[in-house]
């Protein structure tokens, strides 16, 4: 199952670069975050990207947003979108395929509402446990909006900021800690320049200075020895990258 998800600040302004990746990569689960647009501004050709069952959801007034794209072929009739109680602003659309929920999320970057983002956090970590319990196997990929260890930042732009908080990071390992693993690290466990986010300015990007803020959070039972995850600098002209991964197609007892 190759899954992939992308921040791409502003579906409408680079929905031809977003096509032209799908249509190079066919992944199986797409999920894309800020797209900035609510459904009946997206590009009609995106709308009807052939072969996908497709959910846009969000954003309000050109802010956050998310979008769901489920492959026809591998996962069969579509499936229904639904978005648990704590999404706030536009921020999470999950699908149920099987046992399997496979989600995209855009989490707040907590700048402006700090609580917000501490309470998003906290319910989003209480429900993956809930996942858990009944035997679902979530995927959950997007922007997290936190760098889970200083290694996930530059040593340059390390400090105790929001992003980087003990709290925040505390949650985010309550979160892994139902059963997931943090696929990009877990395939490349040692690289202290495996960053998804660049600030747009001082060729920061192609200096790679950056964070690592979005991830593919995966079920313990969709990673084996073949596991595949790759961050992309190199792709598109939004401030992140995309990150690809390669997990099981069905998940096996662990």
């Amino acid at each position: 199952m190759k899954v992939a998800t992308w921040n791409v600040n502003g579906i409408r302004k680079r929905f031809t670069e977003v096509i032209s990746w799908i249509d190079r990569e066919e992944p199986d689960v797409v999920c894309l975050q800020e797209t900035k647009a609510s459904p009946d501004q997206v590009p009609e050709p995106l709308c009807s990207t052939a072969g996908y069952h497709c959910h846009w959801h969000g954003g309000m007034k050109g802010y956050s947003g998310v979008a769901l794209m489920l492959r026809g072929k591998t996962f069969g009739d579509a499936p229904t979108f639904v978005h648990p109680p704590f999404d706030l602003e536009n921020r999470i659309v999950v699908a149920e395929v099987g046992s399997l929920v496979l989600g995209s999320v855009y989490v707040p970057n907590g700048g402006k509402d700090f609580p917000a983002k501490m309470q998003f956090l906290t319910e989003m970590e209480a429900w993956a446990g809930e996942l858990h319990a009944t035997g679902k196997h979530l995927v959950l990929c997007g922007d997290f909006n936190v760098a889970r260890t200083p290694i996930d930042v530059h040593p340059v732009l390390r400090k105790e900021m929001i992003g980087q908080s003990p709290p925040e990071r505390a949650l985010f390992e309550k979160f892994l800690a139902h059963g997931l693993v943090d696929v990009g690290r877990h395939v490349d466990p040692d690289n202290d320049r495996l960053f998804t986010w660049w600030a747009p300015w001082r060729n920061m990007r192609q200096r790679n200075i950056g964070w690592r803020l979005d991830y593919v959070a995966a079920s313990r039972a969709l990673v084996d020895e073949t596991v595949h995850c790759v961050a992309y600098r190199d792709v598109g002209t939004s401030d992140h990258g995309p990150v690809i991964a390669h997990l099981r197609d069905a998940p096996v007892t662990v």
